[in-house]
């Protein structure tokens, strides 16, 4: 089972991170939402921190660890809060175990990888190549996680940025396991979701970056239109890390559609 960090009581957000985090990237969450009354918990993906890699590595294998962390703490259904690859994991567990996901909040994500290189998901071959490539190069380099933390995150993050956000993201990055950062990578091509996206039939919120390079606004706009009912915010002068670059901003944001949903979480 995944290791996790958890504060509070009350109904569970289940935090999924991206392939460049860890349970702390959701630090600022873990406490905000502890403190209006939620059961606040941030996973660490398989591979990441100190939960146990698995095989093969891929989103299938995801969703299941998600789905036996759910039951672990006991919940019939949780809100599920996914960034980036943490937002594909969301998607893969909402589309197999709908009963078990009461609310959805993707943020800064893709429904399908292809899409990453553009608002379209049938983007080629060699936009992927050139998304890893880029991602990987210092360490094919020979340089550390430390290193390419510090090249990776200031090219990805907006004018607007929280300068303590920004130092998070890059600490987080610069933590994860260099084999574990490129089975992440190397995992992403094969997840396409797209065409499933009309069955996700609960409530979801989508959260996108106004600068995010990568997963833009227009990106996230086209999920939204596939997600019956779904609402999109773009945080102005934001990148690809919104609960990080302004955190109280994407926490107002999140805490109000929880409490506009209608469905209640057990």
């Amino acid at each position: 089972m995944p290791t996790f960090t958890t504060l509070g009581a009350g109904p569970t957000v289940l935090m999924l991170h991206g392939i460049d985090g860890g349970s702390l990237a959701w630090a600022p969450q873990v406490e905000s939402f502890a403190s209006r009354g939620w059961r606040a918990v941030a996973w660490n993906m398989p591979g990441y921190g100190h939960s146990a890699p698995i095989e093969p590595y891929n989103f299938k294998g995801l969703a299941h660890s998600c789905l036996a962390l759910i039951d672990a703490l006991g919940c019939e259904s949780v809100v599920l809060l996914g960034h980036d690859a943490g937002g594909m994991v969301a998607q893969e567990v909402a589309l197999r175990w709908p009963d078990r996901v009461s609310r959805l909040v993707l943020c800064a994500t893709a429904a399908a990888f292809a899409g990453a290189d553009g608002p379209e998901p049938d983007a080629d071959r060699e936009g992927q190549r050139r998304f890893i490539a880029e991602r990987s190069a210092p360490l094919d380099a020979g340089q550390s996680m430390e290193v390419l933390a510090q090249q990776l995150v200031p090219r990805r993050v907006g004018a607007a940025a929280l300068r303590e956000g920004v130092d998070l993201a890059v600490h987080c990055l610069a933590q994860v396991s260099p084999a574990t950062y490129r089975r992440a990578l190397e995992a992403l091509p094969a997840f396409d979701r797209a065409a499933d996206l009309a069955r996700i039939r609960v409530p979801t919120l989508l959260v996108a970056g106004e600068s995010d390079a990568v997963f833009s606004p227009a990106l996230m706009r086209g999920i939204a239109e596939r997600i019956a009912g779904s609402s999109v915010v773009s945080l102005r002068g934001i990148g690809h890390w919104p609960n990080l670059e302004a955190p109280d901003e994407f926490d107002g944001l999140v805490l109000g559609f929880l409490a506009d949903s209608q469905r209640i979480v057990p």
